[in-house]
């Protein structure tokens, strides 16, 4: 947790009412200048919600908030100036070119065409779009549209990026070139806020996770102290047509916890070793062992309840 005095982002018993709806509820945190923070949850849990009152697009309901040293909303245009969003969905303007895309946006923050051009060169080799300075959005694939839309948001040279979902539907090979964007602003001193439902990603990039559901924190900590302070050490996934009678077979003992969702079982141990040799024999049976990752932590605190979006 970053000290009040070093903090980019600071709120304090942070809250919002829709109606009779508390969707963010009295939640305090402090994010330090050049951390990568993930905030996660499922759909409901508040994240977005945060995420506008940072920016200042949505009033809250009660709390303190200072982004950048300023109070929030009072001066949220002036913090604007300095903060980059890569949103969800792409909103580039298919109309314009990558560097026409560039320029305009360049406009927004008041930069001058001198500026901008300056700049230019830069974020075209950042986002590895020398070769298509010139091309329409429309003839860019899907990989190349995000690295555009990150280097959008670096146009004002940002000491925050906050960044909502940014790899969602992106092939293993685009999202590892993303992730490899990511670390290297990090290593530049930016500020990074991300959200996102890939667990393999926020455990892989941000260095501190902030768990919220209902509106509420459950967790502030690093990704492995998660893993060690909130779910046993491994793991043992097993289905198939077999499953009941390997379970009469092999009657569970403590201290191994079982969940079992739909056709598949899960087991959580410290030593799951004598259960896996368990499986010798069993031909139908298709199982995975492995050590417990966030992605557990997740599910076994938030549950595994299917929520809409």
């Amino acid at each position: 947790m970053s000290s009040p005095s070093s903090a980019i982002v600071r709120a304090e018993n942070l809250t919002k009412h829709y109606g009779k709806q508390c969707v963010v509820d009295r939640i305090s945190f402090a994010i330090g200048r050049g951390e990568f923070c993930g905030i996660l949850g499922p759909n409901g849990a508040g994240k977005t919600t945060t995420l506008k009152m940072l920016l200042g697009n949505t009033p809250f309901s009660g709390g303190k908030l200072q982004v950048l040293g300023h109070p929030i909303p009072q001066q949220a245009r002036a913090v604007r100036a300095h903060i980059g969003v890569v949103p969800q969905a792409d909103n580039l303007d298919p109309d314009l070119t990558v560097v026409e895309n560039l320029r305009v946006y360049g406009r927004y923050f008041g930069l001058k065409p001198v500026e901008v051009a300056k700049r230019m060169p830069q974020l075209l080799a950042f986002s590895a779009l020398e070769e298509k300075a010139g091309a329409r959005i429309s003839h860019l694939s899907g990989g190349m549209k995000r690295r555009l839309s990150i280097a959008r948001a670096l146009i004002n040279q940002p000491q925050l990026l906050i960044l909502d979902e940014p790899t969602t539907g992106l092939d293993p090979q685009i999202r590892q070139n993303i992730w490899q964007l990511l670390r290297q602003l990090q290593k530049e001193g930016i500020t990074l806020i991300i959200t996102t439902h890939y667990m393999d990603e926020a455990e892989r990039l941000c260095g501190r996770i902030i768990l919220m559901d209902h509106g509420r924190i459950l967790a502030d900590q690093t990704p492995q102290e998660l893993v060690r302070g909130h779910i046993e050490p491994h793991v043992l996934e097993i289905h198939g047509s077999g499953m009941a009678a390997w379970q009469k077979a092999n009657p569970l003992e403590s201290p191994i916890r079982c969940e079992q969702i739909g056709e598949s079982c899960f087991y959580y141990g410290a030593d799951l070793s004598d259960l896996v040799r368990t499986l010798d024999g069993w031909p139908s049976l298709r199982y995975s062992f492995r050590p417990a990752n966030l992605e557990d932590v997740f599910l076994k605190m938030t549950g595994r309840e299917l929520r809409d979006a």
